[in-house]
């Protein structure tokens, strides 16, 4: 690489969590000091313990810590920091603080402050992308706010239509709009959130453009008039607006069409005479119409993949051309190669409509790095995932040399993967990699929210081989667990054996295993590697069984199959290489109990802030109505009426921090 400026002795961090950790790595290499901020939730979090030295900037939420740009800068200033690196989110894309750094007499490793300025505005960016020939997709981006003027700009596009925040970005604020009467509504929230999350409630409205693809290209420009792209990601397997899965190369693609949009995103970066990284992000339609989106003026989370295909870091390349370095590479030099692929694993709960978690992880277990698997994490076994801010726990990065290879890859990384503590998603992740709609390379930006039952993991019955094969996990730990007599004993005494011996034999051994709502009781004979199992209608035969540092191999029914295992107190977990099972392990007499439910009180799901209270004592409502919005981690939860009924009081008002099962609402006639 090129060192024909300076570089920077010490960068402050303006960030937290796995991207100030990746931060750390590469300033690390370059022989950088760092300086990490943190808030009270991160006293003790990994950026804080991995950076050179760490200072406390506020409390736990980001309004009084990460988000606090006057403290950020002071802090910079009292380390020596000569640099601040903003990461993504919280401040990354504030055009404010980027001048204020400036102002201070640091640097900020990032676009320009007027740059942000025209692209921090979805408006503003529409308008000078239209300017300079790159497509836009129709709609409007007035400065007129006024619900009634919006509604007859929605009529006049016409539905779908797509209401976005217009300062905003990850997701946030935004709503599709089928028809007209749910236009003031989905106004209404969509304003909320983005009041919430960018501190300005003003939206564009634009076409919905149906089935598109989402593809970006990472952009990177320097204080010298060069602007190159290092080739595009494919983003489109998203879920309500946040991507799940990105990838580079795009299956979707042509070499044609790829060059073209790759001049439309040069074009795009120097219209605004852009510097440092940047990612322009277009919609995709069926038959390869694209339009642009927006530009994001930082670095994305998805950038990994970028890096694996181009052997790059994109964190060195803001570093050197934040200090005033050319440009490493001139289009024509960038090469790629292989398949890149990344997942997000989340503290969330699928099955309850991806209820972000929190709670102190009890056990992370991630695949080891090699050449083909990247983790990037910002919190290891023992820490806490807060309520405070997104729950992401790590990024899975995996590498091949081509797209079949590193879906595989994925896969294997994917079965390495296991969370003791909140809840995961890495079950839906496993159904993602392996459902065809991904396989083959046609998913569009719809697709899970059309489709997301087919990624959900299901109560029903599981594979009797694996219910079999969870007991004989459970037999075989029992059986060398067991206490036994002196080595001089007899080595041909039944007692030796944990296998239920009697007079005639081994007897019968009850194994209780519970997935989902479902009891299933397995009666087992043998031991030693045989066994027959009996259970509801069927009988399974197993040999040749071994347990070994968790890993299971047995014959089943003659068929010789191997499984990963991992066995706690009171549940049991199997992978078979294609599916994870779950069961609960209760002691074989224990009482069957039944979870209460209580459905005259409407309970916090979780930790957070109310921001909205529709219901009222002594209004009758109907099942399914909206009582209350809370916002956790980033996002709004609609809580609803559990049935009809008539509310007796409402426990709480706008503004309030509540627990995790705090009483909202109760019904009449509940305790």
């Amino acid at each position: 690489m090129s060192t024909t400026a300076r570089m920077f002795r010490r960068i402050l961090i303006a960030n937290r969590g796995e991207i100030a950790c990746r931060i750390i790595r590469t300033c690390r290499r370059l022989g950088i000091e760092t300086v990490a901020v943190y808030s009270q939730a991160d006293a003790g979090a990994q950026h804080a313990r991995q950076a050179d030295r760490a200072l406390p900037i506020g409390g736990p939420r980001p309004q009084d810590s990460y988000l606090r740009g006057e403290a950020i800068i002071a802090a910079a200033q009292a380390s020596g920091a000569e640099a601040i690196h903003p990461g993504y989110g919280f401040l990354s894309e504030s055009a404010d603080f980027a001048e204020a750094v400036e102002q201070a007499g640091l640097t900020f490793i990032g676009p320009r402050a007027t740059s942000m300025r025209t692209m921090g505005s979805k408006a503003g960016a529409k308008d000078r992308m239209a300017a300079h020939g790159v497509p836009v997709v129709p709609g409007y981006t007035g400065y007129d706010q006024n619900p009634q003027h919006l509604a007859r700009e929605a009529a006049r596009i016409g539905f779908p239509l797509m209401i976005k925040a217009a300062h905003g970005g990850g997701g946030k604020g935004m709503r599709i709009v089928r028809d007209a009467d749910a236009f003031a509504g989905a106004l209404e929230s969509c304003r909320r959130e983005s009041k919430s999350a960018f501190g300005r409630d003003r939206v564009l409205l634009e076409r919905y453009v149906e089935t598109p693809r989402h593809i970006e290209f990472q952009i990177f420009g320097d204080a010298h008039g060069h602007v190159i792209h290092l080739g595009e990601r494919e983003c489109s397997a998203q879920r309500r607006y946040q991507k799940v899965l990105e990838e580079t190369p795009s299956p979707f693609l042509t070499p044609d069409l790829r060059r073209r949009m790759g001049e439309a995103a040069v074009a795009a970066g120097r219209a605004l005479d852009y510097v440092n990284a940047g990612t322009v992000e277009f919609i995709v339609g069926p038959q390869g119409d694209f339009y642009f989106m927006e530009i994001n003026t930082r670095l994305q989370v998805e950038h990994p993949v970028t890096e694996r295909v181009t052997g790059l870091d994109l964190v060195e390349w803001q570093l050197r051309v934040a200090a005033g370095d050319p440009l490493p590479l001139r289009q024509d030099e960038v090469r790629t190669a292989g398949h890149a692929i990344e997942l997000r694993l989340y503290a969330e709960d699928p099955a309850q409509h991806f209820l972000p978690g929190s709670g102190r992880l009890d056990r992370l277990e991630l695949p080891p790095p090699s050449p083909h698997i990247r983790v990037d994490a910002g919190v290891i076994e023992g820490d806490t995932v807060t309520i405070f801010y997104d729950p992401m726990i790590a990024k899975l990065i995996v590498h091949d040399a081509d797209r079949p290879r590193a879906l595989a890859r994925m896969r294997e990384a994917l079965a390495a993967c296991a969370i003791d503590g909140p809840k995961s998603n890495i079950a839906f992740l496993e159904a993602l990699v392996r459902h065809p709609a991904v396989v083959e390379g046609r998913i569009d930006t719809g697709y899970l929210d059309r489709h997301l039952d087919e990624f959900l993991a299901t109560a029903a019955t599981p594979d009797p081989q694996a219910l079999a094969a969870a007991a004989l996990s459970v037999l075989l730990d029992e059986e060398a667990c067991a206490v036994r007599p002196a080595a001089d004993a007899d080595p041909h005494s039944p007692w030796r054996a944990a296998d239920a011996w009697r007079l005639d034999g081994p007897g019968e051994r009850p194994v209780v295993l519970i997935h989902g709502d479902n009891r299933h009781t397995l009666r087992a004979r043998g031991s030693g590697g045989r066994y027959r199992f009996a259970l509801e209608h069927a009988g399974i035969e197993v040999t040749q069984a071994r347990q070994l540092e968790g890993a299971l191999s047995a014959a089943f029914d003659g068929v010789l199959r191997h499984w990963r295992v991992r066995l706690h107190t009171d549940r049991v977990e199997l992978h078979d290489g294609d599916r994870r099972h779950a069961f609960e392990h209760p002691p074989a007499f224990a009482p069957e109990t039944t979870a209460a439910t209580d459905s005259g009180r409407v309970l916090a799901p979780m930790p957070g802030r109310i921001v909205l209270v529709r219901a009222q004592a002594g209004v009758e409502v109907a099942a399914g109505e909206e009582l209350l919005v809370m916002e956790a981690m980033k996002m709004e939860l609609a809580l609803k009426a559990p049935h009809a009924g008539t509310i007796a009081a409402v426990t709480v008002r706008v503004g309030d921090f509540v627990e995790a099962d705090a009483v909202l609402v109760r019904f009449a006639g509940a305790a």
